[in-house]
């Protein structure tokens, strides 16, 4: 029989992303291609540029999109500013701290990994101190971790770097677009982000962005590919093996010689996913940053809430919680799976669990992007509460929205 076209059935996308992509961005994703070099190709991605250097809070020149998922923006980051031989250092207070760690080590780097138990995070002491031990050429942190639902500060780690002549690097995917971003204020020399969270986009697509002090790295190892030099350049264009990035596709100084005046051609740039982000950027900085920070402080406010209204308990320190995910530990005697699967089947809403140490303790419900809105929270809370009741777990009756609606009124 011969497949049917795509119907996606309607969901709510409460978890931790991804989540539904604003209408608007979906419709920017549905124009039409160009040639990558076509003179609007490349206005869009100057556009592009531009539009993420205000996302980030950046004058860096070097801010760009890599193709493919966040985690695609992350390798790029790594391979490309991490040497074989290098030690980094990684403070691991959730999953992808440990993601950090892997990749680090396929980079070849010495890794050195701080561990803080999850649902907490790092004291900058702490971070400093592993510094002036381990004397490491990167310190790679994520900014906020969906699976814990924690944000590390990050504020004074940039000087902590400067003073001890590290690199910072940080993955803000989780949280750039609801919580504090600021790249240059903190001393941030390399930042990922991707679009599927407080973007309101679809995954896809990785933004970065790079100080000078990281593009020096590059230059360092910056190879042109044999079939772009001119004649005659011979291995001038390359240096020595050991330290060429040992990626191609994730070759940063390569994909900046693309983006930059050069148009070296590397790839042929993801069209679509450029148009989607494009409108991500575009949205966002309309709404205004500190704008689309507060919202997502207020519907995560509604949403903590309202979770403790239904006499559910939260997960972890609260006070370092992201604005735009909450964790909420699982009643004793509930089947966590089984009121995640009733909640999609019956009422479209879904809602995530979580990984390693934290599988089947807790469920982490989103609030960000375009689902940061009054009538999600009051939704997710509504249908959480009757399959509550017919799991058996004592609640509140009307606690959930009705915590959630005093929030809402106190801020009116």
């Amino acid at each position: 029989m011969h497949p049917l076209p795509i119907a996606p059935p309607p969901r709510l996308l409460m978890g931790p992303g991804p989540i539904n992509s604003d209408p608007r961005v979906l419709h920017a994703m549905s124009a039409q291609l160009v040639g990558q070099f076509d003179p609007a190709m490349t206005e869009y991605m100057a556009e592009t540029q531009e539009l993420y250097r205000r996302v980030f809070r950046t004058g860096n020149e070097a801010t760009l999109l890599v193709d493919g998922t966040s985690r695609a923006g992350i390798e790029a980051a790594m391979v490309s500013l991490v040497r074989p031989g290098d030690r980094v250092l990684v403070p691991v207070f959730g999953r992808f701290g440990s993601l950090l760690v892997e990749i680090a080590e396929r980079c070849g780097a010495e890794v050195h990994a701080l561990h803080a138990e999850w649902g907490t995070v790092f004291a900058p002491e702490q971070i400093e101190a592993a510094i002036r031990e381990v004397r490491p050429t990167l310190l790679a942190v994520v900014h906020g971790d969906t699976s814990t639902t924690m944000v590390q500060p990050l504020a004074d780690l940039g000087r902590i770097c400067r003073e001890n002549g590290v690199l910072f690097y940080s993955d803000v995917t989780a949280s750039l677009g609801g919580n504090d971003v600021r790249t240059d204020e903190w001393g941030l020399d390399a930042v990922t982000a991707g679009l599927q969270k407080c973007l309101g986009g679809p995954s896809g697509s990785a933004p970065l962005t790079l100080s000078p002090a990281a593009v020096a790295v590059l230059d360092e190892r910056r190879s042109i590919e044999a079939g772009l030099r001119a004649p005659g350049a011979g291995d001038a264009d390359s240096p020595a093996p050991a330290e060429r990035i040992r990626s191609n596709y994730f070759d940063l100084a390569m994909i900046l010689d693309y983006w930059g005046p050069k148009r070296l051609n590397h790839h042929t740039e993801a069209t679509t996913m450029l148009y989607g982000a494009r409108e991500c950027a575009r949205i966002l900085l309309e709404e205004g940053l500190d704008a689309a920070i507060g919202r997502h402080a207020l519907h995560g406010s509604a949403m903590l809430e309202g979770v403790r209204g239904l006499g559910l308990e939260v997960f972890g320190d609260v006070a370092h919680k992201m604005t735009n995910v909450v964790g909420v530990a699982i009643p004793d005697g509930v089947d966590g799976d089984a009121v995640r699967g009733e909640l999609l089947t019956d009422y479209g809403i879904e809602i995530g669990t979580s990984f390693g140490p934290l599988h089947g303790r807790i469920w982490r419900i989103g609030t960000m992007g375009y689902n940061a809105r009054r009538d999600a929270v009051l939704t997710t809370l509504a249908a959480l509460e009757q399959v509550l009741r017919r799991a058996g777990a004592a609640v509140t009756a009307g606690g959930g929205t009705g915590a959630a609606l005093d929030v809402y009124a106190a801020t009116a």
